[in-house]
């Protein structure tokens, strides 16, 4: 019994610890984030290269049209858009080829491709429409992503600096539903200061869905596509392998908008905790350092072991006002997210759900994607079941082009 009190302490002690590294934290997020927003816009440019846009496909999104003809709708000199697919029956497809008839103008291709199983399909299915690229800049965006007529600009601007070779971008999400909005929320709120707090802290070293420009040579020096086949997180080595072969990456001038297709908690649950078991199985000891992040759960735990100290209560309230600060600052003022305004008094609520998936990330390898459930290795490496693997066949594509 005796040991009680001293473990009461200790806990307390801990839990006052991590709500001062969060504070920290909270700064260094603010911070970033006005750095990043108030940067000046840069001078006249030279001429851009011209771009090959990589959307793969699988299955429909909610405003799949919008998302594809905002691409078509550029204000930028050369660009071809490639449309990628594993079966011809895709209903994503169907819009694809809408495009191809509303647009007739521009270098649009259609690739189906059937090939070699591997353990991340998109990736098989990036490597097919790269062979049908003509341009030295790839551009890989995800088919839930909408862009305003400047998108391309902006993403080129950063390879004015002959080091830059990978240009990546913040997003800000639309959802219909609780589910969704909650899913949301956690994205504008927490995952993109932290993208902030990365940039100012060791520089951009990764790729995102919202979109990954990427120089062609840069990619093939770094193992092409053939390096990230085998992995889960695709985006984020697409950007972190030039990197680690000795080039640049930064982040755009731009927030695109992320059609947010949540339509169950149990989905949002899928989401995230897939995303945390990829961070661990690549980074495990930054995963692990996040503890030092979760600021309103240590708040709350702090006051729930030392209500009666009014230390505790100024130490929590100070807590739970940055984090505040930060998902207001960011999400709202900087980044404009609609479901961050209308839903911003659930902040803490999904901290403190987003607390207990990060616990969850720990234990288990399994996540769920597109449907299929995947087995995680060391590094992120997907395990392929044997009865997965299948013997070379010709690769199919089909082109249709303007």
């Amino acid at each position: 019994m005796a040991a009680l009190p001293m473990l009461r302490l200790v806990a307390t002690f801990a839990a006052g610890v991590l709500c001062l590294t969060a504070i920290g934290y909270y700064t260094l997020a603010l911070q970033s984030a006005r750095d990043f927003f108030r940067r000046r816009p840069p001078g006249p440019r030279p001429l851009r290269l011209p771009i090959s846009i990589l959307k793969p496909i699988c299955g429909l999104d909610r405003g799949a049209y919008e998302n594809f003809a905002s691409f078509c709708r550029q204000r930028y000199p050369e660009f071809q858009i490639l449309f990628g697919c594993e079966d011809e029956g895709d209903p994503g497809l169907t819009i694809a080829r809408q495009i191809v008839r509303d647009f007739p103008k521009l270098d649009i291709r259609i690739v189906v491709s059937r090939g070699r199983e591997t353990a991340n399909p998109k990736v098989g299915l990036l490597a097919a429409m790269a062979a049908e690229a003509r341009h030295p800049l790839l551009l890989v965006s995800d088919s839930d992503i909408r862009v305003g007529p400047q998108h391309l600009r902006h993403l080129v601007e950063p390879m004015s600096d002959a080091r830059v070779a990978v240009v990546t971008c913040l997003y800000r999400s639309h959802a219909e539903g609780f589910a969704a909005c909650f899913d949301a929320l956690g994205l504008s709120t927490d995952f993109q200061p932290s993208v902030l707090v990365a940039r100012m802290l060791e520089g951009i070293s990764f790729g995102m869905g919202s979109g990954v420009l990427v120089r062609r040579t840069a990619l093939a020096e770094a193992g092409g596509f053939a390096a990230i086949a085998q992995y889960l997180a695709d985006d984020y080595l697409l950007g972190n392998l030039p990197v680690r072969a000795g080039h640049r990456a930064e982040l755009a001038a731009d927030v695109v908008e992320h059609e947010l297709g949540t339509t169950s908690l149990a989905g949002a649950v899928d989401h995230q905790v897939r995303w945390n078991r990829g961070i661990r199985a690549m980074r495990p000891r930054g995963y692990a350092g996040l503890i030092f992040t979760h600021g309103t759960p240590a708040s709350l735990a702090l006051l729930a072991l030392a209500a009666a100290t009014p230390a505790a209560w100024a130490l929590a309230a100070m807590t739970l006002s940055m984090r505040l600060a930060v998902a207001w600052y960011v999400a709202v003022r900087c980044l404009r997210d609609g479901v961050a305004r209308r839903a911003f008094w659930l902040v803490p609520l999904r901290d403190v759900a987003g607390f207990a998936l990060w616990v969850a990330g720990f234990f288990g390898n399994t996540v769920v994607w597109r449907g299929r459930k995947l087995r995680l290795a060391a590094g992120g490496r997907i395990e392929m079941p044997p009865e997965a693997a299948q013997p070379d066949s010709d690769l199919t594509r089909t082109g249709i082009a303007s």
